[in-house]
């Protein structure tokens, strides 16, 4: 099996390999994957992360032998932890918020054997932070960015890809979509018994997951919709002072630390 990194900003992951098909997720530099397919310039990988799995484009990304790969995911544990980053190996480019920087040590990181050097803040997440406090700013660090179906960085991004991101940036690792994330922690049965930091879905009017946010003080919810956003929330779900009505329908609320 053929292993890769994300090299580029954001690399694009697609339903089907084609340019029209709709973007179901995004990899962030630095990140891993595996090669589980490939269909002329398309190759459908995993992602190593989040196990998530689709389309990209054969020439966006790096492929690495096994060993090499097994390296980074030992070394990989500091994370960009600007809004957006700058990575220079004499041609320099944007990173963003939650993106990996193999191999990092004094503001250098490396893939194969190219360099790429960073003077931005940099977050060790070797040891998970279970600071609650921690988690909202993470998520607050998002705020007014604009909602993107598959996007995981603060020009676009959707609700499960926010709470994926705000519990990376703690060291701790959620699935992809919002059902599945639905399924890790455990459950706290009532609004007044949650804490900062636990997450809230909300069910479609077919009773399926389709939406989650992260919890902040005084019934105060942040999530993407629109754009990221904070709203009010309640035992009903989430009601959108603008709109004058709930936006959305609570379904039960999970604790991940």
């Amino acid at each position: 099996m053929t292993n890769g990194i994300c090299n580029q900003s954001v690399i694009p992951v697609r339903s089907e390999p084609s340019h029209k098909s709709e973007i179901v997720t995004q990899l962030l530099f630095g990140e891993l994957f595996e090669v589980i397919e490939k269909q002329n310039e398309w190759i459908r990988i995993r992602c190593d992360y989040d196990h998530y799995s689709g389309w990209i484009v054969a020439a966006q990304a790096q492929l690495v032998d096994l060993f090499e790969y097994e390296n980074i995911k030992k070394k990989n544990s500091f994370l960009c932890y600007e809004l957006v980053g700058v990575l220079d190996n004499g041609n320099p480019f944007p990173v963003v918020l939650a993106s990996n920087l193999p191999y990092y040590d004094h503001e250098k990181c490396c893939i194969l054997d190219k360099y790429f050097y960073y003077d931005g803040a940099a977050k060790n997440i070797l040891h998970p932070d279970t600071d609650l406090k921690k988690l909202v700013e993470n998520a607050l660090m998002y705020l007014n960015a604009p909602y993107l179906w598959g996007g995981r960085s603060p020009f676009g991004i959707d609700c499960s890809g926010l709470t994926q991101n705000v519990f990376k940036l703690a060291g701790i690792a959620l699935k992809r979509d919002a059902y599945l994330q639905a399924e890790q922690g455990e459950q706290v049965h009532l609004l007044d018994e949650t804490h900062p930091g636990d997450l809230a879905f909300f069910e479609n009017e077919e009773g399926r997951i389709t939406h989650v946010g992260l919890l902040m003080n005084d019934h105060k919810i942040i999530h993407a919709s629109g754009k990221v956003r904070i709203d009010n929330i309640d035992h009903f779900g989430i009601y959108n002072d603008e709109m004058k009505k709930y936006s959305h329908k609570l379904r039960m609320i999970r604790r991940m630390i």
